[in-house]
């Protein structure tokens, strides 16, 4: 898929403008799952053995079937073609081979997707900024939306990448070294509830480098919010604060969540006005940044599908095992919470674009008077994001305030 022309009317360049996440929608980038197959990253000692290389290939490619692939093209073309209904114009990624293997001095990987595009680009204002993952398979991740850049360049705006991490030693290490010790908390229990019996496995993020996601990120205006967890650490929100300037506030929370990306967690609808997962929000820990802010406290997602569950005990774990079993780290065995459901996409401050499974949410909204555009994403949990997730908006009719005193 190659990049559309940032160009508005007349044929002019469109200029990178998007402070927040409710105003009026102008121009967002929509990815892709085309070249999709499983990490492989090696790790060890020395070279990769070639016959493991080959075997561990077509391990990958069985991990991503065609008729997987085709249902997440349509529904993602859905998604492009609910914001094109809209008015906005919308960009699409350009895929390198993903599965080609790239190496540091200390290790090999093959890359993620191009899926997540909101995951490691950060929109402030007329900024761009990439951010440095913890993950060794996303190193070049930010290159597929370089075409869509350079035609913004022509408008200009500010780029700034994040320091490329070494990703050496421990990076992410386990909450609980022994799971069989682990007490499950609320949270726990209701994740099983909603994904048959599955756990998700938690991790702390350690402080050797600059790392974080841009999905840790939800933007207000002059103020971020940044989620320390196990794809953000305080350095990574230091280094943010320090790119960006006086001109923002960097707040940052570790007590609402204790996994990823905070688009599950906290949803900006409108100034004044958050939609927090009571699952991992309650008032005693919601940031003081909301303090004024009206809250709606919100849950009751839909359980992860059984189509994803089947999928993903038949298929994934099985080979997550193969793989690992031959020395290879991947991403399979990894699904997305069920709060997942909760991502949605602001097309202006009294319309979001919601997954049409979330009927309760949608019933939500609705009562407090948004409009609803419901679209159908059938692979979010084993693609590890949902509309938002998979939408980075570029182009935004507004200007930069403040929405706290």
């Amino acid at each position: 898929m190659s990049s559309q022309a940032a160009t508005g009317a007349a044929g002019t360049v469109s200029k990178i403008n998007s402070h927040n996440e409710w105003d009026p929608l102008r121009e967002v980038i929509v990815g892709t799952a085309e070249g999709s197959a499983a990490v492989l990253t090696w790790t060890k000692p020395g070279p990769i053995p070639e016959d493991l290389r080959v075997k561990a290939t077509e391990l990958a490619k069985q991990a991503f079937p065609r008729w997987f692939l085709d249902e997440i093209r349509e529904d993602l073309e859905g998604l492009a073609n609910a914001c094109r209904q809209y008015g906005a114009k919308v960009h699409r990624p350009t895929v390198y081979d993903l599965t080609t293997m790239y190496a540091t001095p200390e290790w090999s990987s093959t890359s993620n997707n191009i899926y997540n595009v909101r995951d490691l680009n950060l929109v402030v204002g007329n900024t761009v900024v990439e951010s440095p993952s913890q993950l060794r398979c996303r190193y070049f991740e930010t290159t597929a939306l370089y075409p869509i850049w350079y035609d913004y360049f022509e408008a200009g705006f500010r780029w700034i990448a994040g320091p490329k991490p070494r990703l050496v030693g421990e990076i992410l290490s386990s909450y609980y070294r022994d799971e069989n010790e682990r007490k499950l908390t609320a949270e726990d229990v209701r994740y099983q509830q909603l994904t048959n019996g599955r756990l998700e496995k938690l991790h702390k993020l350690t402080e050797q480098e600059i790392l974080f996601e841009a999905a840790n990120t939800v933007r207000m205006g002059r103020d971020l919010l940044y989620l320390v967890s196990s794809s953000g650490n305080y350095k990574g929100a230091r280094w943010l604060q320090s790119v960006l300037g006086d001109e923002y506030r960097v707040h940052t929370t570790e007590d609402i969540y204790r996994s990823s990306h905070i688009d599950s967690t906290v949803l900006c609808l409108k100034p004044g006005l958050v939609l927090l997962n009571s699952a991992r929000v309650s008032e005693k820990n919601c940031p003081k940044l909301f303090d004024q802010w009206e809250k709606i406290y919100f849950g009751d997602v839909a359980p992860t599908t059984d189509q994803e569950l089947t999928f993903q005990r038949d298929v994934r774990d099985r080979l997550s095992k193969e793989l690992a079993a031959l020395g290879f780290e991947t991403n399979l065995a990894d699904m997305a919470s069920p709060w997942v459901g909760m991502n949605f996409l602001s097309l202006d401050p009294e319309t979001v674009i919601v997954d049409e499974r979330q009927t309760n949410m949608i019933k939500l909204l609705e009562s407090r008077k948004f409009t609803v555009v419901p679209i159908r994403m059938r692979h979010i949990y084993t693609q590890g994001g949902g509309l938002h997730c998979a939408t980075l908006d570029t182009v935004r009719e507004g200007k930069l305030e403040s929405y706290f005193k």
